[in-house]
Order: C-alpha cells, then structure tokens, then sequence
C-alpha cells in the first residue's frame, strides 16, 4: 500500500469513528447510552520488526462497563496482510492462529467474480488478480508464507472427491496440523492435513449424511476444535449437535444438543443455502431453545476443560464442562443481543490471551463484543457495519494470537481478514 493509500484509508476511518460516536449518542434509550473510550492517539505509520509498515488507525468503541473498568484497547492495522500484488481473497469464513502465531485463513475462491479474477482468465483480460489459494497462511506481521488447497489435496472414495465444495471452518492443532470443513452440498466431512497440505485422514464421507443420532457421519460441519486429545466439532448446517472424536484413533465418544442433552430439533431439509442464513422464517432467535438452531456455528475449546458452542440462530453461546469420562457438561448461556433477526448474532469466539477476556464475533452487529470471562458481563464491543478498517461486512470469525492482537475475517461481500493491534488494558 502506497503511502497516499495509507493516508486515505486513515483520513477516512478517522470521518467514520466521529460519524459513528455522534450516531452511538442518538441511540434509542433500549440501550445502554455508550461512554466514550479514552481516544488513543493516532499513530504514524511505524515499522514492524519483520519491516513491514504498520498503518494504525482508531477503533470504534462502545463501553457499558462501569467507568474505570479496565478494558482491552485495540487499534486497527489498515496495512495488514501484505498480500501478494496479483492475489485476492474472496469470502472468508475460517481463520486460526498456530503456536508461532501464524495467521491461517479458508477463503473460497469460487465466490470471486470474472472482474475481481481477470488476470486469471485465458486470455488475460485485466492487469490483476487471480485467486489466491484456499488455504493461506501469513505470518503475524502480514507476510505472506504459503497457500495450498483445492481438489488435488483430497482423496476419492467412490469416485467422489472429498474435498469440501463450499469450505467453512479451519483449525490448527498443537502439531500444525491443519483440520478443514464445508457447509456445501453434500459436504459432510472434515479433513485433517499436514501443514504443507498433505492429506492425512478425515471423518465422515462427502454426500453421505445420517441425522443427529449417527455416530459416523456428518451434516454439513461449520468448525472444528482439537484439544486435550478431543476432536469436536460443531455439526453444523444440516445436524444440530456437536460431536466428539478420540484425537488418536478417530473413535466416535458423544454427541450433545443444547445443554448437553441428546441431540433434538431434526435436521435441515435439503441442502444449506446462503439465503438461509439471513432468514428469519424460524421465527427469529429463541436463546431459551431446548435444542440448537440450524447453524451450529462455532466450538472452542479452551485448557481447562470448557467448551464453547455458537449457536448463531438463536443469538446465544452455551458453556459446557468436560468431565473426566468425556462427557459433556451445560455450564451457561451467553445471551448477545437478544432480539437481532437476519444473520443473528453469535458467530465465533474467542480469548484474551491472559484469560481475563471473552471476545464474541457479531455477525448481524458487525461488533465484537468484549465479556469478563469470570462473570460474563458484558463490558464493551466494538466495531461497527462497514467497509472501511475497523469496520465489518458479514463478520464471521475472530481470533486471537498470544500477543492479544485480534484476527476477524468477513463473507458474502465482505471479503477480507483484518488485524486489531492490541494495544494494551487501560
């Protein structure tokens, strides 16, 4: 990005963050009115130590905490990720972060337009892009590494590749190991491959599905978590569960509904389409629903044993403990924004790196909302809709790295990852 660029972007999100606090103090009285974050100054362009310019520019913010609570503070780098100068990403809808803090994102080069791709076209009709790979991994400064994915890295059973058509949900585990999903037609299945992209071993079978109570296959699975020896995953756009492997064999151990019950409430009929996501013919969110919506959107699993689901339809995560045995324990609820419609709400989660804070992705609100992991109280969110940085379009996942810094990335029109420099609690 060429420093007249930089300037621009800066220029702009500076407008937007003061449009947007005098918006935020129209608000209607349903909501807490905002107090103002402390405004952090503006920084130059700065060099990261790999080299790479940074360009940090301000973060909407809303707080509802009790003044003088201490808050994590991010600031957005419009500079982040050096992409490669003919590559473009599409709608991105899974990121993950590995042990060195490499960024890893799943974007899905299909839902670029013959005028995003024409350099791509046989003959060449513009000057740039061309996809980038399904599989890209960026180191934390933004440097692009490596990328690989598509049909030549899935085996056929059958005759059928098991790649997923429309790929959703990425994970990288302790090994650097990577574990990849999809929510297209007939794509029930989770690979598992090395980090250079060579297949190891999946679950499930591509096209074949079997309802809630099956112990092999799948139902169009969004995401996947691996720790402690436990693969789980949340089993997604066609099932309504979430179910557990063994890490080491792959021997199915249980499969869970809402508050840990047996998995209820049917199956999608038919294949997922994106219009469903936005729909509200179910009625709209029910966050007291005694089984998952039909988007079991998210699991994370943290060290201690908790394990977290998004359960985007219904606007609301649920906690679950796990026990010695393997079980499944209903901890809570966490209710955001009870009664937002359309995509809903709860998308993706995430942690401070310090455990102090929970970091929920808001599709709908194009926010991440900030909890206290200890009272789940919610303290502050930011972001707001838009295309600008620090600004969301369909915002569909969130991570973080062990230095505090925030990853979101973006689908349908959205298309793009961004990094939240954290810049310290105050």
């Amino acid at each position: 990005m060429d420093l007249v660029s930089v300037i621009s972007n800066r220029r702009r999100s500076l407008l937007v963050a003061a449009s947007g606090l005098l918006l935020a103090s129209a608000c209607s009285a349903q909501e807490p009115a905002p107090t103002p974050a402390p405004a952090a100054e503006p920084e130059t362009s700065a060099e990261a130590s790999s080299g790479f310019a940074q360009a940090l520019v301000p973060l909407e913010m809303e707080v509802y905490a009790p003044e003088g609570t201490p808050l994590p503070r991010f600031m957005v780098d419009a500079a982040w990720p050096q992409m490669p100068p003919t590559m473009i990403i599409g709608q991105t809808p899974g990121l993950a972060v590995d042990n060195d803090d490499n960024v890893w994102l799943a974007h899905r080069p299909h839902t670029l337009s013959f005028s995003d791709i024409g350099l791509a076209a046989d003959p060449p009709t513009a000057l740039c892009c061309e996809p980038g790979p399904t599989i890209m991994q960026f180191s934390a400064e933004g440097e692009y590494l490596q990328g690989w994915g598509g049909p030549d890295y899935a085996p056929e059973i059958d005759g059928v590749n098991q790649w997923p058509r429309n790929i959703h949900g990425i994970y990288v585990d302790d090994d650097n190991t990577v574990w990849v999903g999809g929510n297209g037609d007939g794509d029930h299945v989770v690979l598992n491959l090395t980090s250079d992209g060579e297949f190891i071993r999946q679950i499930g079978v591509h096209g074949q599905t079997a309802g809630n109570s099956h112990p092999e296959f799948l139902g169009n699975p969004a995401d996947i978590s691996f720790v402690d020896g436990h693969v789980i995953i949340a089993d997604g756009y066609i099932n309504k569960r979430i179910i557990s492997f063994d890490g080491m064999e792959l021997d199915y151990e249980g499969a869970w509904g809402a508050y840990a019950s047996d998995p209820s409430g049917g199956t999608r009929e038919g294949s997922f389409d994106q219009s469903q996501a936005s729909s509200n013919s179910d009625g709209g969110a029910n966050p007291q629903a005694t089984s998952f919506g039909d988007i079991v959107h998210c699991v994370v699993s943290t060290e201690e044993g908790l394990v977290y689901i998004c359960d985007r339809r219904n606007n609301r995560a649920q906690v679950f403990q796990r026990t010695e045995n393997g079980d499944l324990e209903f901890v809570r609820d966490i209710v955001i924004a009870e009664e937002t419609g359309g995509t809903r709400t709860v998308s993706d989660i995430t942690f401070s790196p310090d455990g102090e804070f929970i970091y929920i992705a808001d599709m709908m609100n194009s926010s991440i909302w900030i909890l206290d992991s200890e009272s789940y109280d919610i303290l502050a969110r930011i972001g707001r809709v838009g295309r600008y940085p620090g600004e969301f379009t369909w915002l569909h996942s969130v991570v973080a790295d062990s230095e505090g810094n925030l990853y979101t990335s973006e689908v349908n029109t959205g298309r793009r990852i961004q990094k939240l420099v954290f810049m310290g609690v105050e």
